[in-house]
């Protein structure tokens, strides 16, 4: 929590948060009540997706906060409840905060190399999405790197968080069915376990090696690598468990 969302937490009347779009780590809910002195309300998916407008409208009259794990702005659901807020004639103020996005850059390679983000998602009955298949190859060709996020479901019925190894068996099964020779067995990665936390696990090798280690805890997150700047190479040697 930087300064400015300790400060401005301070003089809320009331502070809601929420932690499906993104899990909060290295701290609990009531360490933050007990530093802010407040009450901290964990509103369900349903509760910020459907009945967001309940929000908007105590805060035509309250100073109210919505806390969320890492940048507010990373998550599309956030983005609408900022756009809704404003349509309604309420003033919304946006906290930036680290996100995963810069908390990948521990693993050395640069920011600005990196393309469009991938998500994976846990592939269910009929449902396969070769989005990041699509999307990584779309990365190499152009020798950027690819972020690929893991799916995480949070809510009233479960509390599953996809592993790093269940991440890479879904890309080599897209590649077994896409057959495009993007992915294999010896296709080279990084997988961050835990960014942003006091205990972070980096560990780079190749697909076949990365599928079966463990990672620990969640979360975690893959990278792709694509054309590597020779410091990126050596960051990726030091900064890195090597396998």
């Amino acid at each position: 929590m930087t300064l400015k969302t300790l400060k401005f937490a301070k003089k809320a009347d009331k502070i809601y948060a929420e932690f499906y779009t993104a899990v909060l780590t290295g701290t609990t809910i009531e360490k933050i009540e007990e530093v802010l002195g407040k009450k901290i309300h964990v509103l369900s998916r349903k509760e910020v997706e459907y009945e967001g407008y309940k929000l908007i409208e105590e805060a035509k009259d309250k100073d109210i906060m919505f806390l969320t794990a890492g940048d507010p702005m990373v998550a599309t659901t956030h983005v609408d409840l900022a756009i809704e807020a404003k349509k309604k004639g309420v003033d919304v103020v946006i906290i930036n905060a680290p996100s995963i996005y810069s908390a990948v850059g521990i693993t050395g390679l640069q920011l600005y190399k990196f393309g469009r983000t991938a998500s994976i998602v846990f592939p269910e009955e009929n449902y396969f999405p070769e989005t990041p298949y699509n999307v990584i190859k779309e990365n190499l060709e152009r020798g950027l790197h690819t972020l690929c996020l893991l799916d995480i479901r949070v809510d009233e019925n479960e509390k599953r968080f996809m592993t790093a190894n269940e991440g890479l068996k879904v890309l080599l099964e897209l590649e077994n069915r896409k057959k495009e020779n993007i992915i294999s067995e010896d296709t080279k990665a990084v997988v961050v376990a835990r960014a942003g936390s006091l205990k972070p696990k980096l560990v780079y090798g190749k697909i076949k090696d990365l599928i079966n280690y463990d990672f620990g805890e969640p979360l975690h997150c893959i990278i792709i690598p694509g054309k590597l700047h020779f410091m990126e190479e050596d960051a990726l040697k030091y900064l890195c468990e090597n396998i």
